[in-house]
């Protein structure tokens, strides 16, 4: 899938493909299936952490304003700290790189949604009984580089034709950056702030099944904690 969608499409996508799984083979003695409740699983998990990371004046801006410059634009970081010439200057940039980010996430939601659906999950019973971040984990293993192929010519793009003067005005003064390479380190960054996120809310899941009022998680990791 190729296009991009929006920050709230993605929720209703997500949900309606949980509501639509069929039932695996393997399950828990209690009429739960494990590869059903995983899938359930990492569907919620995402469709929570995209909605935070791509929501308005949320997660990106707290993260992009602890970002790197010097790593994500290499050896001439030293030239874009210097163009930071003023807390207000840093604050619009800030504020572009968090728009690049967004469309990132947004570009990378849906990959990760239909990778959930059709991946075959032959170990469920043990992601089941995992870690707090087992299912990500393994989802991430599954899916390698996917997201970041899939994300740096959308964000290569995005701070090519970047609306916001402030971005214009940094690519003008670094002469002969390389574009391409800064949407792959950015990339890179956004990659890990996604699976992170997916992570965390795994975790909050797994603490708390019975917050997400879902028969089958409640069912299967309300059952797990107590084998």
């Amino acid at each position: 899938m190729t296009h991009i969608i929006g920050r709230r499409a993605f929720v209703g996508s997500a949900a309606a493909g949980a509501a639509l799984l069929v039932s695996g083979c393997a399950t828990t003695g209690y009429g739960f299936s494990f590869t059903d409740a995983i899938r359930r699983l990492l569907l919620l998990s995402s469709e929570r952490a995209f909605a935070r990371l791509t929501a308005p004046g949320g997660y990106w801006d707290a993260q992009v304003e602890a970002l790197d410059f010097g790593g994500v634009f290499g050896a001439r970081g030293n030239v874009m700290a210097a163009i930071l010439t003023g807390p207000l200057f840093k604050s619009r940039l800030e504020h572009a790189f968090a728009d690049v980010a967004i469309r990132g996430a947004e570009r990378a939601a849906p990959i990760v949604a239909d990778t959930v659906r059709v991946i075959g999950f032959s170990a469920a019973e043990a992601l089941v009984r995992g870690g707090p971040t087992a299912a990500t984990s393994f989802l991430r293993g599954e899916m390698g580089e996917r997201l970041v192929e899939a994300m740096v010519p959308e964000l290569g793009q995005a701070i090519r034709v970047a609306r916001d003067p402030v971005i214009s005005d940094a690519i003008a003064r670094l002469s002969g950056v390389d574009v391409g390479g800064v949407a792959t380190r950015f990339s890179a960054t956004v990659n890990d702030a996604i699976w992170r996120e997916i992570g965390v809310e795994e975790a909050a899941i797994r603490r708390d099944p019975g917050a997400t009022r879902d028969p089958l998680l409640i069912g299967v990791f309300g059952v797990a904690s107590r084998l």
